[in-house]
């Protein structure tokens, strides 16, 4: 039986969608974005995540670790040290230590999902598979799409847009609304930035919407990474030429998941960053809406 590794789901959102919502987070995603809120939806596998504020100190980690990570007190050198073997989340009693990503049916991911059904046809909701990447797991994300529709329940995909154009068709049959995100039309400004160069996402999002299907553009607005006004005009001049696209979303930049990667022995590369202030994210406003496109900003 088919299974896709979730990292969370999450009830009663009001993002990510419209009306009230339930998100699947999928994991494992081909970017790797310098401001990343979500750190642990970037490995396609199973980690595991420390939270010292949690420790009780009682040391039964260090006892079943086979490889002595659990017993460092660098977080980065006891990520290198660690196979995800999971004895010591299983030993530790303060859940200090958890297993970030678990392997799901799709029948396990829907019992979640329908506990909420009321609330989506009550303020036109649904459900909204994002990650990570969901079509890093396109087999698995179209069967849980599938049984979403057969159950009335309207779905969205949020994606970065780099993948196969055959994992695109495999999904896109069951999906109501594509959340996409563009993060900068300079390819290789997008490469420093993510991992990856941009032709690829250009390129897909041009045979989404020629597709017919509702997509909102979304883009993250980070202080010195794509924040300049040439860009957001660039985006706002790529949009205009997607048949149906009336809509861009600015996702300004914060710090909440900045914890995340000192908790997975991971560097968080824009320490010190700000976010936006209202005046410059007017200005991003002012621009999109000069190309007839409506702006929500957050998601």
């Amino acid at each position: 039986m088919l299974k896709g590794l979730v990292f969370d789901i999450q009830r009663y959102s009001i993002h990510d969608g419209p009306g009230i919502r339930t998100l699947v987070f999928m994991k494992g995603c081909p970017l790797h974005c310098l401001w990343c809120c979500n750190p642990e939806s970037q490995s396609p596998s199973q980690e595991i995540m420390f939270t010292p504020i949690k420790c009780i100190g009682c040391g039964r980690c260090v006892k079943v670790c086979p490889t002595g990570a659990a017993g460092k007190k660098n977080p980065l050198e006891a990520h290198q040290l660690c196979v995800v073997c999971g004895r010591c989340v299983e030993a530790c009693p303060s859940t200090a230590r958890q297993m970030v990503g678990r392997y799901m049916m799709v029948d396990e991911v829907i019992e979640e999902v329908e506990k909420d059904i009321l609330f989506y046809q009550r303020s036109g909701g649904g459900v909204t598979v994002t990650g990570g990447e969901p079509l890093m797991q396109a087999d698995f994300v179209r069967m849980l799409l599938k049984s979403c529709k057969e159950k009335g329940i309207h779905t969205a995909i949020e994606t970065c847009g780099y993948a196969r154009w055959e994992d695109f068709k495999k999904v896109l049959e069951y999906v109501d609304l594509v959340l996409y995100d563009i993060k900068h039309m300079d390819t290789q400004r997008h490469k420093e930035l993510t991992g990856v160069g941009n032709e690829l996402i250009l390129q897909n999002a041009k045979k989404v919407a020629e597709l017919g299907k509702d997509m909102i553009i979304r883009v993250p607005v980070i202080p010195n990474c794509n924040d300049s006004l040439k860009n957001m005009q660039a985006i706002s001049e790529f949009a205009r030429t997607l048949q149906g696209v009336e809509e861009i979303h600015l996702l300004p930049y914060h710090r909440l998941g900045e914890s995340k990667y000192d908790r997975l022995g991971k560097n968080y590369k824009l320490k010190g960053v700000k976010p936006l202030d209202k005046e410059s994210l007017s200005e991003h406003k002012k621009i999109i809406e000069s190309y007839n496109l409506r702006v929500q900003v957050g998601g």
